[in-house]
């Protein structure tokens, strides 16, 4: 009985140590568009949800002004964030800020101009 405690004890601090390191590998969230535009999918996954999303947002608002596009907040952005998640899940060593470029121009004519 003891050893199954013991072993028990092993793998419940094994597995928290694990959470721990994984809290601890989260990147904090970017101050500047230069930290945030060097982030991979895999980097920004680890974040807090409501970070991630605040970083996406800040990284396609940015790609949508230069390529002179707006995101709208319909089916149409929607369809974007689908494009970024499964580019995120075929490639997370890939940057963030280089899926959601690339996904704005994917569906950049049926994007409204600013």
């Amino acid at each position: 009985m003891k050893l199954a405690f013991v072993t028990g004890a092993v793998a419940l601090l094994s597995l928290a140590s694990t959470a721990q390191a994984q809290v601890a590998q989260a990147p904090a969230m970017p101050t500047t568009f230069d930290q945030a535009a060097y982030l991979t999918c895999r980097e920004a996954h680890i974040m807090p949800p409501e970070q991630r999303k605040q970083l996406a947002i800040m990284l396609a608002e940015h790609a949508a002004r230069y390529h002179g596009v707006s995101i709208p907040d319909d089916q149409r952005g929607a369809q974007l964030a689908h494009l970024v998640r499964g580019g995120c899940t075929l490639a997370p060593d890939a940057y963030l800020f280089t899926v959601i470029d690339r996904a704005i121009l994917a569906e950049i004519t049926k994007l409204p101009k600013r």
